[in-house]
């Protein structure tokens, strides 16, 4: 009896130890922050969607408005960024919800109804959502409701603008509209190509993609701005809560916001236009001082040096002091990255810059498949120094998906635009990216390639003699008939 009392005396002192090991431990771990959570498992979960406004790849690397100021916010808190792609608009609140996510940031407008189940940060961008019109010469802009009743008005489903529509029906009865399961870039689309007379976007997404379409614009605003904020599952020790609300306080922080504001979705589009006359006069004033540096680069690289000479314009309009808000400067606007790899040392020397732009040209080419010769060899890699070659080979599957031959830039140039669009970007494996630009990109090199050939023509012609008037660039230009491109 006395063994059996010391045999159960030493396992409720076992038992007492163990709680008195246990106890602390899960009162640490119930006490554990959120903020904490994060910072232990070393990175911070961002779900978003793949759009020009949120997150994409461009060159291969990550980028969007959201993903930048993520990757801020991370850093601010001392993690790393895990980027959780939500297939759907829906999706982005499951996610959260269920914590499978730490934030959500997607545009997302804080709304009475989304605060009752989530947290916002706070609001770093406000918007209103804008009717878009096409531009007709001799027809005014709509500037009133009563002049758009009886048109064709498509409205992507389920969007807050339906909401805002359907309160001003209140006060407009004949007010009709049409909903579209179509995403707000492809009725941006057709609006431009008459297909519909308007439709209803936010101004942060049309800001970010109407530079590609020239022909449209936008009216009147339909509501007032409205704040947009990252969302999150509310938590009782409020650790995330005051996290957010230090980083967007934060000088840095204001600065970020209003330089991804420039980047992302003010976008000008100086492609659209043409204009020979400041191009006659830089040629005049700017090439001279130039020339040398690009036919030195072709004797380095093998890339015609008149090909070096129109990127050049068309990069920084031959000015060795240009700097964009992305960080890329000089001549040829290199990256830091770029030019690093280069060799570059300098970016606003024009000779370094011109050197480094060619040198990386060249190994851009160097990527595209060796079946593909002769110009569209130069035209893929024009497309991939700009959009990068990843995005490149997802518009090839495109064009051979539909047919036609994925080694010819003419029919590889109609699907590269197709990657902004969700029902072709999501099919591939890079996803989206800005694909009219390698295209506008690309064509307008082309007719500043021209121009530097009809210029020297004209030299030679001036050259040979001096008699009779000589010819106008701006008329002749585009007749010129020049012997292919080659590397």
């Amino acid at each position: 009896m006395l063994y059996d009392f010391k045999r159960k005396k030493d396992i409720i002192d076992l038992i007492g130890i163990l709680i008195l090991l246990i106890i602390p431990a899960l009162i640490g771990y119930n006490s554990k922050t959120e903020l904490q959570a994060i910072r232990e498992s070393g990175s911070l979960k961002l779900v978003t969607l793949n759009t020009p406004s949120t997150y994409f790849l461009e060159k291969g690397q990550p980028a969007g408005f959201e993903y930048e100021l993520a990757k801020a916010f991370a850093d601010h808190i001392g993690v790393s960024l895990e980027i959780i792609v939500a297939p759907s608009f829906s999706d982005l609140f499951t996610l959260v919800k269920n914590r499978d996510a730490d934030i959500a940031g997607a545009n997302l407008t804080i709304t009475p109804q989304r605060q009752e189940s989530f947290a916002f940060s706070p609001s770093y961008l406000h918007t209103s959502s804008a009717l878009i019109y096409r531009i007709k010469q001799g027809s005014p802009a709509p500037k009133k409701l009563e002049s758009v009743i009886g048109q064709t008005i498509v409205v992507p489903t389920n969007s807050s603008h339906i909401d805002v529509l359907k309160k001003l029906k209140a006060e407009n009865p004949e007010l009709t509209w049409q909903e579209s399961d179509e995403p707000a870039i492809d009725l941006l689309e057709q609006v431009h190509e008459r297909k519909v007379d308007f439709t209803v976007m936010d101004e942060v997404t049309y800001n970010s993609q109407s530079s590609y379409f020239p022909g449209v614009n936008k009216s009147m605003l339909l509501n007032k701005p409205q704040p947009l904020a990252w969302m999150y599952s509310p938590h009782p020790d409020d650790s995330l809560k005051h996290a957010l609300e230090r980083f967007f306080a934060k000088e840095s922080t204001l600065a970020l916001i209003e330089q991804l504001k420039t980047k992302y979705f003010q976008r000008e589009n100086r492609l659209n236009f043409f204009d020979t006359i400041t191009f006659r006069n830089q040629m005049e004033t700017r090439f001279p001082k130039l020339e040398a540096y690009f036919h030195d680069a072709e004797a380095e690289t093998g890339i015609n040096w008149q090909l070096l000479a129109a990127i050049a314009y068309q990069e920084s309009h031959w000015n060795r002091k240009a700097v964009s808000p992305t960080g890329v400067r000089g001549i040829m606007m290199l990256t830091r990255a770029t030019a690093k790899e280069m060799g570059i040392k300098n970016r606003t020397n024009a000779e370094q810059s011109i050197r480094g732009g060619a040198r990386y040209l060249k190994k851009v080419i160097a990527k595209i498949p060796e079946r593909i010769q002769g110009e569209d060899r130069i035209w893929f890699g024009l497309a991939s120094y700009n959009v990068g070659y990843g995005h490149l080979e997802d518009a090839r599957i495109l064009t051979q998906r539909a047919g036609k031959n994925p080694d010819k830039w003419k029919d590889v140039r109609e699907f590269l635009p197709l990657l902004t669009k969700p029902r072709y970007y999501k099919t591939v494996k890079r996803g989206y990216a800005r694909g009219y630009e390698p295209v506008i990109y690309v064509k307008n090199i082309q007719r500043y390639l021209d121009l530097i050939r009809w210029e020297f023509q004209l030299r030679q012609m001036r050259e040979a003699s001096k008699q009779g008037p000589l010819p106008d660039s701006s008329q002749s230009a585009s007749s010129i008939k020049e012997a292919p491109l080659t590397l």
